[in-house]
């Protein structure tokens, strides 16, 4: 990883002294461009910012795990097809903030992320992270959410709703709503894993405009009982949480 140079990693002891120095000068200082920013977040084998960089070579991509040995499949890939417009960032996602300015993200990609069904200030779409995400994204950035979860997919419609959030797109079974297209159908790896299942895919595309003060939803949502919570790679259809 540390041989590629569109891979970035960076201590948290230094985040604790200084902000990231690439902070507001992605475009300029890496890219070299004014194309808009587009960040997949746990993006994990990087299949999504690899698969949308080929496809839109006007727009910059930038892979965030804190996972290197997934990152680096697409970080090879990448690098091999000399793509100027895909970069990898190892962090956590809690620390964005530190690696983007205001207004520096053009749209937000969370694909098959843990649903964290028990951690409601773990989820990706929770509040917690809306609030991360809108100090970075710019006023009509877009958030996109591919997820086989049906905990996740109805926890964040209700998020959404509670607090009028914008919404484009909203469906529960992507490849059969006549939606699906070149941009949809990029496989994730846990997304082909959920396909041989026979597993719906959710999709949902909002705005984080709305409510200046952000609120969970008061509902009580069932868990998914098909897998566990490690995201293990073997049914778990009759195990009961």
């Amino acid at each position: 990883m540390a041989q590629y140079p569109h891979v970035f990693e960076y201590p948290y002891a230094i985040l604790k002294e200084k902000n990231c120095d690439l902070k507001g000068m992605w475009n300029q200082t890496v890219f070299k461009n004014d194309h808009p920013l587009v960040l997949e977040l746990g993006c994990g084998r990087g299949e999504y910012t690899v698969g949308l960089g080929k496809l839109f070579p006007d727009k910059n991509f930038i892979g965030i795990d804190i996972k290197g040995a997934r990152m680096w499949a697409g970080a090879k890939e990448s690098f091999q097809c000399n793509m100027k417009n895909v970069a990898f960032l190892r962090t956590n996602i809690e620390l964005i903030e530190h690696f983007f300015a205001s207004d520096e993200v053009a749209e937000i990609w969370l694909t098959f992320p843990d649903p964290q069904m028990k951690k409601v200030n773990k989820r990706l779409t929770g509040t917690r992270f809306m609030y991360l995400y809108r100090k970075i994204l710019a006023k009509n950035g877009l958030i996109h959410l591919k997820t086989d979860s049906n905990f996740l997919y109805t926890y964040t419609c209700e998020m959404i709703k509670t607090n009028h959030l914008p919404i484009n797109i909203c469906t529960d079974d992507l490849y059969h709503s006549g939606l699906a297209n070149d941009i949809l159908s990029i496989q994730t790896y846990y997304e082909q894993q959920w396909i041989e299942r026979g597993l719906n895919i959710k999709y949902i595309q909002f705005k984080n405009n709305g409510c200046e003060t952000l609120v969970e939803p008061d509902v009580e949502i069932e868990i998914d009982p098909y897998r566990s919570y490690n995201r293990s790679k073997r049914s778990e259809k009759d195990k009961t949480y």
